[in-house]
C-alpha cells in the first residue's frame, strides 16, 4: 500500500517544477513511510511514497518500462493485485521478462501487453496512474469497489492527482474552496460518486478509468454491478460462498511483512480471523487485535444499535481458534488528545469524521502498526450479505430514501451539521440534495426483467449500499489506517464474491429468518456458537460521560472566546442550548454529535484555510 501523486501539464516544462512536485509527494509520507520516488519529464511528474509489502527491495516506484533505453510507460501504484502470480506466469509465456518479484511490475507489464483492457484481469485493491510516453497520455485507474482512493483536479492544460486531496492541495494551482454543493455533500451522508467536496476536484469512481490527453479528459467504467439470474440452489450457494472466501483469504494472506486480523467478535471479523487461522495452519498462529474502552464491558448499556459489548465474544473466538491476541484499551483522555484529533482530521482532509469512532480507530491502528504492517478486516460484509438492522426494517426499506437515513441508530452521524446557522441550512436544503442523490442512484440499479415486489426492492437496497454506503466506510478505514502506515485488506470486497451474492435472491440471503444467513451458514463450522449466533453490533463507541463532558467544556471555551473561524456559519444559540441540556449517566453518540461536528469543522477551517462560498 502506498501514496501516489502527480501532475500532467501539456503547456509547461514540469522538469522545472521539482519543488512543487516534491511537495505533493511529501503529503503522502504517512501512506508510505518506507521509501519515496519522483519521476519528472517535460509534461508529466509522477510521485510515490511506499509502504513496502511485497518484494521489499525490488518494488520501488515510480516504476519505468523501457524500450531501446527509453521510457515508454511509467507507473505510480497503490494497492495489491492478489492474482499477480498467475498474471506473471501468463506474461512470461508471452515473452515478458521481469526484474523484480513485485506485483507493481506485473501491473506495468500487463498494461504493455493488453493496453488499458488489462484492468479487467486484476483481482485486488488498487489506485494507480500510468503515463504512456509514446502517446503522452495519462490513465488514472481505481479498483472495482473503491477500496483505494484516487482524486484528480483538471486544469486548463492538464491534471493534478493524488491518493488524497492533500496531495492536490499542495499545488499552488489549487485553493481549498468549498461551494454549496460541496458543503451539502459534507452534511448529507450519501457519498455521491465522483464528488470530492473541494471545488474543481473529483474522485475517480470505483471501477473507472479516467484518461487525460492533449485533447481533454474522458471517463470509462470498466466494471459495475450487473444483474443476472441466480440458478444455484441454497446448498450450492452456501458452498460457493465458502469456496470463494477460502480462496480470497488465502490470496490476501500473501505478504512479506507481519500480518494480522482486526477482530470485533462479530460474525464478519470472526469469520475472517477463523478462516485465516485455518489457512495458516502449520505456519504459526494468526495474530488478532481488538479495541475496547476502559470500563466499557463492565458498565455497558444497550443502545439503538448495540445490544452487547464486543469483548466477551472476541475472547470466545480467540479461545476457539487459538489466535495470538491483544486488546487495545483506550480511555477518554486518549480520545480527547488534541494531537490525535488533529491527526484524524489531517488523515480525513475533511470534517466528515464520526467523532470518537474515528479517533479510536486511528489509535487502534497506531497500536497495531507497532506489531504488524498488514491487517485483514471484516468490513463490507454487512453491505454484501445484508447485515444492517435497517435491511430488515420495513419502514426503513420502504422510506423512499437511502435506508440508512431512515433506519434507527444513525442519528449521531446525520445530525452532525445541526450546529450550522438556520438560514444557511435552509439555503443548502439537505433533504432536497439527498432526494436528488437518491434518484440518481436508483436510476442506475440494474434490475432483472420482470423483477417485482420485495426481491426488486431488496436488490435496490443492496445496490445503494454497495455503491454508496460502503464507500463511506471504506474511505474511513483507508484514511485511519494509512495515516499510520498500516495496510488494511478487505476480503469481503473481492468483486467475485460481491457479484455472486448481489445476484442471490433476498429470500436466500435471509433463509433462516436472520441477517447474513448465507455468511453464517458458510462459516458457522469454524466459529464458536456464541459468535455464530450473535446479533449484528456495529463498531463500538465510548459511553463514558467524561468524554462528553470534555467535549462540552471545549465547545464552551470556543464559544466564550469568540472570533473563531466557524463563527459566521454557526448558530451559537442552538449550540449553547445543547450545552445547557443535562448530561445523561451514559453518554451516547446522538446527543454529542453536533459538538464533535462543530469542533472538527472549526479546526478544518483554521488548519486548511478553507474558504466557504454558498
Amino acid at each position: 500500500m502506498c501514496g501516489i501523486s502527480g501532475w500532467v501539464d501539456y503547456e509547461r516544462d514540469l522538469q522545472r517544477e521539482r519543488g512543487t512536485s516534491q511537495a505533493m509527494v511529501d503529503t503522502m509520507a504517512c501512506r508510505g513511510p518506507d521509501a519515496e520516488g519522483l519521476w519528472l519529464s517535460p509534461h508529466a511528474a509522477l510521485g510515490h511514497r511506499r509502504l513496502a509489502i511485497i518484494d521489499i527491495e525490488g518494488g520501488r516506484q515510480p516504476m519505468i518500462a523501457e524500450q531501446d533505453g527509453r521510457p515508454i510507460a511509467v507507473l505510480t501504484y497503490s494497492g495489491e493485485a492478489y492474482n499477480f502470480h498467475e498474471l506473471r506466469d501468463e506474461l512470461k509465456q508471452r515473452g515478458h521478462r521481469f526484474r523484480t518479484a513485485s506485483d507493481t511490475e506485473v501491473v506495468l507489464e500487463a498494461y504493455l501487453e493488453w493496453g488499458e483492457d488489462f484492468v479487467s484481469r486484476l483481482n485486488g485493491m488498487y489506485a494507480f496512474a500510468i503515463w504512456d510516453t509514446r502517446r503522452e497520455e495519462l490513465l488514472l485507474v481505481r479498483d472495482r469497489m473503491g477500496i483505494k482512493p484516487l482524486y484528480y483536479y483538471p486544469t486548463p492544460t492538464g491534471v493534478l492527482f493524488g491518493s488524497e486531496p492533500k496531495a492536490i492541495l499542495a499545488n499552488p494551482l489549487v485553493r481549498p474552496v468549498v461551494d454549496a454543493d460541496g458543503l451539502r455533500e459534507l452534511l448529507a451522508f450519501v457519498k455521491t460518486p465522483e464528488n470530492a467536496v473541494f471545488r474543481g476536484m473529483y474522485e475517480v469512481r470505483p471501477g473507472q478509468i479516467v484518461r487525460i490527453r492533449r485533447g481533454g479528459l474522458s471517463k470509462r467504467r470498466y466494471w459495475q454491478l450487473e444483474s443476472r439470474e441466480h440458478t444455484d440452489d441454497l446448498e450450492t450457494t452456501v458452498r460457493t460462498v465458502r469456496e470463494l472466501l477460502d480462496d480470497i483469504i488465502t490470496r490476501q494472506l500473501i505478504s512479506d511483512v507481519p500480518l494480522c486480523t482486526l477482530l470485533s467478535g462479530g460474525l464478519d471479523s470472526s469469520a475472517v480471523t477463523a478462516l485465516a487461522a485455518r489457512a495458516l495452519e502449520g505456519d504459526g498462529k494468526v495474530r488478532s487485535f481488538s479495541v475496547d474502552f476502559t470500563g466499557y464491558a463492565e458498565n455497558f448499556k444497550p443502545d439503538e444499535m448495540r445490544d452487547t459489548p464486543d469483548t466477551p465474544y472476541v475472547h470466545d473466538l480467540v479461545r476457539h481458534v487459538g489466535s495470538q491476541h491483544a486488546d487495545i484499551i483506550l480511555d477518554s483522555a486518549d480520545l480527547m488528545d488534541p494531537a490525535v484529533r488533529d491527526a484524524v482530521l489531517r488523515a480525513r482532509d475533511l470534517p466528515i469524521g464520526i467523532g470518537d469512532m474515528d479517533t479510536s480507530l486511528y489509535l487502534l491502528f497506531k497500536a497495531i502498526r507497532g506489531h504488524s504492517t498488514v491487517a485483514l478486516s471484516g468490513e463490507s460484509a454487512d453491505e454484501v450479505f445484508g447485515g444492517y438492522r435497517w435491511f430488515h426494517d420495513p419502514e426503513a426499506v420502504n422510506a423512499g430514501t437511502f435506508p440508512w437515513l431512515a433506519g434507527v441508530g444513525l442519528a449521531g452521524h446525520t445530525s452532525r451539521g445541526h450546529f450550522l446557522e438556520e438560514q444557511l441550512l435552509r439555503k443548502l436544503d439537505i433533504p432536497a440534495y439527498r432526494a436528488d442523490s437518491y434518484q440518481q442512484a436508483m436510476a442506475e440499479v440494474p434490475l432483472l426483467a420482470g423483477e417485482t415486489g420485495l426481491e426488486k426492492r431488496m436488490r435496490e437496497v443492496s445496490y445503494l449500499h454497495l455503491t454508496r454506503f460502503v464507500q463511506i466506510l471504506l474511505d474511513r478505514k483507508d484514511r485511519m489506517s494509512m495515516a499510520v502506515g498500516l495496510e488494511v485488506r478487505v476480503p469481503f470486497c473481492d468483486h467475485r464474491l460481491v457479484d455472486y451474492v448481489f445476484n442471490a435472491p433476498w429470500s436466500m440471503k435471509t433463509f433462516d429468518g436472520r441477517e447474513k444467513s448465507l455468511l453464517r451458514a458458510a462459516t458457522g463450522d469454524v466459529l464458536p456458537v456464541s459468535v455464530r449466533d450473535r446479533v449484528k453490533s456495529p463498531y463500538p463507541s465510548t459511553q463514558d460521560p467524561t468524554y462528553e463532558l470534555a467535549l462540552r467544556e471545549e465547545t464552551a471555551r470556543l464559544l466564550d472566546g469568540g472570533g473563531f473561524a466557524a463563527e459566521p456559519l454557526v448558530d451559537t444559540a442552538r449550540v449553547r442550548a445543547i450545552l445547557a441540556e443535562p448530561m445523561a449517566a451514559t453518554s451516547l453518540q446522538g446527543p454529542r454529535a453536533a459538538l464533535e461536528g462543530l469542533l472538527q469543522f472549526n479546526s478544518w477551517l483554521e488548519d486548511y484555510g478553507t474558504r466557504i462560498i454558498v
